[in-house]
């Protein structure tokens, strides 16, 4: 096979190899792209069969790209790169740094008129908020596994921002001294409460499910079905419960709360995660045929 690539931005070919063996993989050919062609480290690159196509699996081998006896690619450097795990810890440990700095030290945010007892709301809403983090940090480490090795060091600070900001608009409002209690008083905020922990727990029982669907150290990609456990049976419904159960869990944390700013950061991301479910649904449905038909993206019978 006769092997092309060429550079997405300016069609520049980069690489060009008559008698290329059929089982050449994708990973193998970014290689040979940074050791003999002097382009960036193979973890910056990615190719596509079109300039604007889908980037390429690293395992992909060239036959399963073409049955043609010549293939042309296009190669793009995506710019320095950071590890997914340093994104993750970064973003999720700053909301717990900056969401304590309003609790633990109202004077120094608010004056020293700022009272140091504070509301059983105010109290329990940091529980959650703290313990949210922790969660996805310890799930960062010992639970996820990334199909990815890296990402654009841009991501980093879009992602921080993000997080963070966030965290410090609902820890101002939240921990302030004039802070006004729900509405409906202690129903509403322990109804939240339990339903931040449910949904919580529902959420961490999908990732885990999720987890083994992917032997370590591996790309592999299964049809996700239910387990024994009652809140993955959410997976009759819907392709990303676990983005489902963190609308949740942030739903109740907002009725906790009872603050524009967490309601914001919910409705935010739940825009954002919706996105995302609805491209890996359409990935599921294209990749496997048999993939369950009466499953929604996001929310059971509507997305």
């Amino acid at each position: 096979m006769k092997l092309t690539v060429r550079a997405i931005r300016s069609n520049e070919i980069i690489l060009s190899e008559t008698n290329v063996v059929n089982g050449l993989r994708v990973g193998q050919i970014k290689y040979l792209l940074h050791k003999e062609h002097g382009m960036a480290n193979a973890l910056r690159l990615v190719l596509r069969l079109l300039p604007k196509g889908k980037n390429l699996n690293d395992d992909m081998s060239l036959d399963q790209l073409t049955s043609n006896p010549e293939l042309v690619l296009f190669v793009k450097d995506l710019g320095p790169q950071v590890a997914w795990t340093t994104v993750f810890l970064a973003e999720y440990a700053g909301p717990i740094a900056v969401y304590t700095l309003f609790y633990m030290r109202p004077t120094l945010i608010y004056g020293v008129t700022a009272v140091d007892q504070a509301h059983y709301a105010v109290n329990l809403a940091a529980i959650c908020y703290v313990s949210h983090y922790v969660k996805r940090i310890l799930e960062t480490l010992y639970v996820h596994r990334f199909s990815h090795a890296t990402m654009p060091l841009a991501n980093l600070f879009k992602n921080c921002s993000y997080y963070w900001g966030f965290s410090a608009a609902i820890g101002y409002y939240t921990n302030h001294p004039l802070y006004t209690a729900a509405s409906y008083g202690p129903l509403q905020v322990y109804t939240g409460l339990c339903g931040f922990v449910l949904f919580e727990f529902g959420n961490l029982s999908i990732h885990l499910l999720q987890r083994n669907l992917r032997p370590a150290s591996s790309t592999i990609r299964r049809i996700p079905y239910p387990s024994g456990n009652p809140f993955t049976w959410l997976f009759r419904l819907v392709s990303c419960p676990n983005y489902t159960y963190e609308f949740l869990s942030w739903s109740a944390f907002s009725l906790v709360t009872q603050t524009l700013p967490a309601v914001a950061f919910t409705l935010v991301g739940f825009a954002q995660m919706t996105v995302w479910a609805k491209a890996k649904h359409r990935a599921y449905k294209a990749e496997f045929r048999d993939y369950p038909k009466n499953r929604k993206a996001i929310i059971p019978f509507v997305i």
